[in-house]
């Protein structure tokens, strides 16, 4: 697996454990135990973003989508499991979150033009 698999691997597994201890999060209101299985979930999740860090991949490219996906799939998740509301709005806001994601993604491959004394040309 390349290296770049393998960050987007961890950077996986790292939202599914954010996602994890945030709705862990709520349901230790109710199931107070639970708040050692919200610890571990995002203990779990950071050693993952930087297990993802390690490979290369940039950290606006690996935070921003961590953060991203961690927002949208909690929200989406939130309405299934607790039923809280999901709006068309909210629906409108994670299609902009994954644009801003794949944004993010391609702006941090393209090539950069540098200048002399540290200034640069996008």
């Amino acid at each position: 697996m390349s290296a770049r698999a393998r960050g987007w691997t961890a950077l996986a597994f790292a939202v599914v454990l954010e996602v994890a201890g945030s709705l862990s999060l709520k349901a230790a209101l109710e199931v107070p135990w639970l708040f050692l299985l919200t610890g571990a979930a995002y203990v779990g999740a950071f050693v993952l973003l930087a297990l993802a860090l390690r490979t290369g991949m940039p950290l606006g490219v690996a935070y921003g989508s961590w953060a991203a996906a961690g927002v949208a799939l909690t929200a989406i998740l939130s309405a299934v499991v607790f039923a809280e509301p999901f709006t068309p709005v909210m629906g409108i806001g994670i299609l902009l979150i994954a644009a801003g994601v794949l944004c993010v993604e391609v702006g941090s491959t393209l090539p950069v033009r540098r200048r002399g004394c540290g200034t640069v040309d996008a």
